[in-house]
């Protein structure tokens, strides 16, 4: 499988097909699992390109033995202060990967974290055709954060608990309720394949990091490149006024609003969500 490489760090990626190249990049922690519904989409297509983020799955972290060894809530503050990532070094990651596949004209579709890798790589590099941003934030002081409840849920898992109820608890603002109540036995397998591929806590934090520090909104209204966005109205992760704030930003972008969709969209709706993506590529296509 093929490797990129920046500052010392391999960075893994998997390439398949043949068509126009889409390159799907991962959100906060997740593997490359997360885009499995839009990859059976894109088959026969499209070539996908599909990176793992510094820190997740195939790739390596960069992390130093010193930092990944310190106890979880001294390691914590130190990865925000000093040793966190950027997602301008992410993006540059991005820019590894697609000169070493020898890329240019791609179709970038990121979500969550992914989509502001993507939109930080179209501001700094030349080889995006178009942008299709899913459940993700611009960044800066006009950004709605996320809820109060959600922080709670996600960063307030007790100790002792196994690694498989921790990605539980950490899960539920994403999905809505009825979707996780009727699918349990895909839950456990989504679970098994976090457990497989997501990244591990050090890594974890230090992605955290990078979208905590994030904002291009001053700086998307120079970005000419034709961008979809989609976003659920019911996301408890990144809330859906920010999609209305990428929409005002852009100045060639399309919004396509998912009533009731949740942070992962891109696996409750992911027919709504292919349907669109598959016409939006196919009115940009070479």
């Amino acid at each position: 499988m093929p490797r990129a490489s920046r500052d010392g760090v391999s960075i893994f990626y998997e390439r398949e097909g043949e068509g126009d190249p889409v390159v799907l990049i991962q959100g906060l922690s997740f593997g490359r699992w997360m885009w499995r519904w839009q990859r059976e989409a894109l088959r026969g297509e499209y070539e996908v390109i599909a990176p793992d983020n510094r820190g997740t799955g195939r790739s390596d972290d960069g992390l130093s033995r010193l930092v990944k060894g310190l106890p979880g809530r001294l390691r914590t503050p130190v990865i925000f202060k000093l040793a966190g990532y950027s997602v301008a070094g992410l993006a540059a990651d991005l820019e590894a990967v697609l000169a070493d596949a020898g890329l240019h004209g791609v179709h970038l579709v990121g979500a969550s974290l992914g989509g502001m890798i993507a939109q930080r790589y179209a501001i700094e590099y030349g080889r995006a055709r178009t942008l299709s941003l899913l459940c993700t934030t611009p960044g800066g002081p006009d950004a709605v954060p996320m809820p109060e409840g959600t922080v709670e849920t996600i960063y307030g898992v007790p100790r002792g608990v196994s690694e498989r109820e921790r990605l539980r608890r950490r899960m539920r603002p994403a999905f809505g309720e009825r979707f996780t109540n009727r699918n349990p036995h895909l839950m456990d397998r989504i679970v098994e394949w976090r457990l497989e591929q997501d990244a591990e806590e050090p890594a974890r934090t230090a992605q955290a990091a990078a979208g905590a520090s994030f904002d291009a909104s001053e700086e998307l209204g120079r970005l000419r490149v034709p961008t979809l966005i989609v976003h659920g109205t019911d996301d408890r992760v990144v809330p859906v006024g920010n999609a209305h704030l990428l929409a005002e930003r852009l100045p060639n972008a399309r919004l396509e609003i998912v009533d009731g969709g949740s942070h992962c969209l891109f696996v409750e709706h992911a027919d709504r969500v292919n349907a669109a993506l598959l016409e939006f590529l196919g009115e940009h296509a070479r």
